[in-house]
């Protein structure tokens, strides 16, 4: 043993009397103990006695009375060696090196303490879940440290555990402890694992300040599983955050996910914070996470925990960071419902009272000429709505004014109007539009916040909102097909030009169908065009290749697949001989229908064909989107004119270099 062998080994010794003297401290003052139950309260000349005594004698947290009269089974592995760490990679996802490697505790193996589950469940029955994070914590730090391992560690705390050792022993104890078991203080990543919600906040935003200066980096587990709250990493900022894994399974099929991953990269930029995407077990999965963005990833599929550190993270998972080409992103399949009628134009109108007079009403009506009704309120609270024209119609017969002028106007209130909160979905309110009770469409309806009175809406606003929101939802998804609309094609080709990955962009349109529509209706034109977004995906790989609907006839592929062209081939096939049974047996037998065309004229058209029209898209051939999809469409439309099926064009024909 050289003379450096020699001095770690006597600084670890020095060390596990310090640990034990924190496990010797915590157990007199937060448990019961023998003084305690004769009613004498320890003093601390008795918790220095204990410290010392026992100090470089027990191995590191056995000495713990808890552990040493503990009954149980995680108290008789906790007295021996039957606790061992493993560790499992973290891994940058831009290129697949090993960023990190985080250490998880086992018991042996073939019992029933052999998983983290387990052991945590025991540690709860036996009342040592402070003793047991701590032996867990020196079990990790002197394995890494035996294993002469230079790299970055993260090791699992609570922070109840964190706040009580550095409130008491502060935090020269927790860097003798680290550097005795040769470990450096800039290479240990602290996770945050929370069983319960932190309950002071300050005190531990306190102590993770302290030990941050030490230069020990700081990790929140399990984001968004219910206990890692948002106020937790705002007011710690830690260095890492580990996204909690509900959020990435099955990513590459659920927008919803996608969507909430997205929103917590922005509130990572903002606290300068790098997210560890946990629980990767799938190769879909890693190449969306890889494309998001996502800095760091933990799971199966890239390594799993192992005695030896590894050097090198699963070939298959390798494999994916290295394939150049794009992840094709899940996208919400039904229109958004967000358009609430805060979004719409409320008419901030005055309002009348129970007892305002017929004159008062007139009043306010030549004073606002726009406004179409009158909303009746007792005091904060709508009760009914009165209608411009009705009223002023009656106001203006001969003698009214002298006869009715003074008199209440609750003769003309309607007392069952529409009331609409504000937050309300503006979809929701289309029965306005299809009731039977006309007068909201002439009298509009009452916008309320909270039952509280603060304008008016008419149903040309209403029309107007549907409308627009409905516009706005197709450009996302469509919904007839329920396909990506303009918006998510655009941002897929934009990322498959960031990326620089070779791709091929498919137009794909429908010949003579507006006389088929015409002919048999919008039923089976919709089917057809619902056989084409069911032909289209059935000839796409999921994971490479994008499908959007553009509108109408209209369809966009987007192919990385190298068998693109067979695809396109067997898309224009398979809906030959599909589409021809929305025919009619005349039509199938004749080869078509008569209808009218474009100028009215009646002439014979074919059966409904596809033309697809394909452009190669090269790195550097085109600058973004626009350009891309405007190359697709005008071979689309050559192939139309050339009654070809599948129509390639050569990107020198339509590139914008």
């Amino acid at each position: 043993m050289n003379g450096h062998e020699w001095a770690i080994k006597g600084a670890t010794k020095r060390f596990e009397s310090i640990f034990f003297g924190v496990f010797t401290f915590m157990h007199i003052v937060g448990r019961k103990t023998v003084m305690e139950d004769f009613g004498t309260k320890p003093s601390p000349v008795d918790i220095k006695k204990c410290s010392v005594m026992h100090a470089g004698v027990m191995p590191i947290g056995r000495g713990s009375m808890a552990v040493q009269n503990g009954k149980g089974p995680l108290a008789n592995l906790m007295r021996g060696d039957g606790l061992y760490p493993v560790f499992q990679p973290i891994v940058a996802l831009c290129d697949g090196s090993i960023y990190s490697h985080e250490a998880l505790i086992r018991g042996p193996m073939g019992t029933a303490l052999a998983g983290p589950d387990a052991l945590l469940s025991a540690a709860a029955r036996e009342g040592m879940n402070f003793e047991f994070e701590n032996v867990c914590v020196a079990v990790a730090l002197k394995r890494w440290g035996n294993l002469g391992q230079s790299g970055r560690l993260f090791v699992n705390v609570s922070a109840a555990v964190l706040v009580q050792c550095l409130t008491h022993f502060g935090r020269d104890a927790l860097l003798q402890l680290v550097l005795g078991f040769g470990v450096l203080p800039r290479m240990l990543v602290l996770e945050i694992t929370e069983y319960e919600r932190v309950e002071d906040m300050d005190a531990l935003a306190n102590v993770v300040s302290d030990i941050r200066s030490a230069g020990v980096a700081l990790a929140l587990d399990d984001f968004g599983d219910g206990r890692s709250s948002l106020r937790l990493w705002a007011q710690l900022k830690p260095e890492i955050v580990k996204i909690d894994k509900y959020f990435t399974k099955d990513i590459s099929q659920h927008a919803d996910k996608l969507k909430t991953i997205q929103a917590l990269q922005q509130i990572a930029s903002i606290f300068n914070t790098e997210l560890v995407a946990e629980g990767i077990e799938t190769e879909a999965d890693l190449r969306v996470l890889r494309d998001l963005g996502i800095t760091y990833g933990q799971g199966y599929l890239l390594g799993r925990p192992a005695a030896q550190p590894r050097e090198q993270i699963e070939t298959v998972a390798l494999n994916v960071m290295r394939d150049p080409r794009v992840a094709v992103f899940p996208e919400l399949t039904r229109a958004s419902q967000i358009g609430q009628i805060r979004r719409s134009a409320v008419i901030e109108a005055p309002c009348v009272g129970l007892t305002t007079t017929n004159n008062e009403l007139a009043a306010l009506f030549l004073n606002h000429k726009d406004l179409h009704g009158l909303a009746v309120v007792d005091g904060t609270r709508p009760v009914g709505i009165i209608n411009r024209s009705r009223f002023m119609n009656e106001y203006s017969k001969l003698y009214y004014r002298e006869v009715s002028g003074r008199k209440t106007c609750l003769k003309h209130v309607n007392f069952e109007p529409r009331l609409v909160e504000r937050e309300h979905n503006v979809e929701e309110l289309i029965g306005i539009l299809t009731s039977d009770d006309q007068r909201y469409l002439t009298d509009g309806f009452i916008v309320t916040h909270n039952g509280r009175y603060i304008g008016l809406g008419t149903g040309d606003q209403l029309v107007r909102s549907v409308t627009e929101k409905r516009v706005e939802a197709a450009r996302h998804a469509n919904p007839l097909t329920f396909l990506p609309g303009n918006v998510p094609i655009s941002l897929h080709i934009e990322r498959l030009l960031k990326s620089g990955v070779e791709f091929v962009a498919c137009y794909a349109d429908l010949n003579n169908f507006k006389p088929f529509n015409d002919q048999y209706g919008y039923w089976r034109g919709d089917e057809m065009i619902r056989l084409v977004a069911r032909l289209a995906l059935s000839h796409c790989d999921p994971q490479r290749d994008f499908v959007g609907h553009v509108g109408g006839d209209d369809f966009i592929i987007l192919y990385q697949s190298d068998d693109w062209q067979l695809q396109c081939e067997k898309i224009v096939n398979e809906f030959a001989s599909c589409a021809i049974d929305l025919f009619d047996s005349s039509a199938r037998e004749a080869g078509g229908i008569h209808a009218e065309d474009r100028h009215g004229v009646s002439r014979f058209f074919p059966l409904t064909t596809i033309s697809i029209g394909a452009v190669k898209i090269n790195r550097d051939d085109y600058f973004n989107a626009e350009q891309v999809a405007s190359a697709a469409a005008r071979a689309k439309h050559d192939a139309k004119i050339h009654g070809a099926g599948l129509l390639i064009r050569d990107v020198s024909d339509f590139s914008c270099r």
